[in-house]
């Protein structure tokens, strides 16, 4: 599942009449960068929730022929339900025989998906979450069992899920996560939420919810005007070294 229902309002005015998953780094939009990516992982069916320019979306989408797989759209019509939200609203697209990626419309990145993937299928947590050293102002807080809880490195603000077993580490999220379909029978939540509300519910129970670290692997974020000039400069760059080689 690919998340671009967002209305991308840090990248106003360019998405005052885009949406976010149809902007442009290094000439391929966001959503086929992600789309395709996720199929030459092993994707054999994609699900793309929209709310903002949907229709720009589902357009798309049809130009492409669903990149080539199956594509759904859940449609989100009042307004998105963010990453929690949007899953459950979801819920009825899936056919839940298997694990699935959960993948935010904003990121690009050269994570191996294919073996995080697999990385979850042996483990068999509930969810696997990408993570990264990277600084960020909020990051998760992890120790061998799993996620144990969240920080906020702008006020040292710290939420625990449990208490901690052993030592614990943080990291970044990179909004990429591997999900079994049992979350779906676990979703208590209702209207617009994270998916970390449950998470962090749902690690206090006892479900193991394990970080897969990205490594040196590239990530990029669009998020804001700044960090989009920064991507779109960064893949020039990648693409005039391959083209020297």
């Amino acid at each position: 599942m690919i998340l671009a229902a967002g209305y991308g309002s840090r990248l106003r005015p360019l998405t005052d009449r885009l949406p976010k998953a149809l902007v442009e780094v290094g000439g391929v939009t966001m959503l086929e960068r992600i789309a395709r990516n996720l199929v030459a992982a092993g994707a054999d069916r994609l699900i793309v929730n929209v709310h903002h320019h949907s229709e720009q979306i589902r357009r798309f989408i049809e130009e492409r022929d669903g990149f080539g797989v199956e594509t759904l759209v859940s449609e989100e019509r009042d307004a998105p339900l963010e990453t929690g939200g949007g899953v459950a609203a979801a819920a009825v697209h899936f056919r839940r025989a298997a694990p699935f990626f959960l993948h935010n419309v904003d990121i690009i990145s050269g994570l191996d998906l294919a073996a995080m993937y697999r990385a979850h299928a042996a483990s068999g947590p509930l969810a696997t979450l990408a993570v990264s050293g990277r600084p960020s102002s909020r990051l998760l807080r992890f120790d061998r069992m799993g996620l144990q809880g969240r920080v906020d490195t702008r006020d040292g603000g710290v939420e625990e899920a449990r208490p901690a077993r052993g030592p614990t580490w943080d990291r970044a999220f990179a909004g990429v996560h591997v999900l079994s379909p049992e979350i779906f029978d676990l979703l208590e939540e209702s209207g617009a939420y994270s998916i970390m509300a449950p998470y962090m519910r749902l690690a206090g129970a006892g479900y193991r919810i394990e970080p897969y670290d990205t490594g040196n692997a590239l990530w990029l974020e669009i998020g804001n005007p700044e960090r989009l000039s920064r991507a779109r400069a960064e893949m020039a760059d990648r693409e005039g070294r391959r083209g020297a080689e």
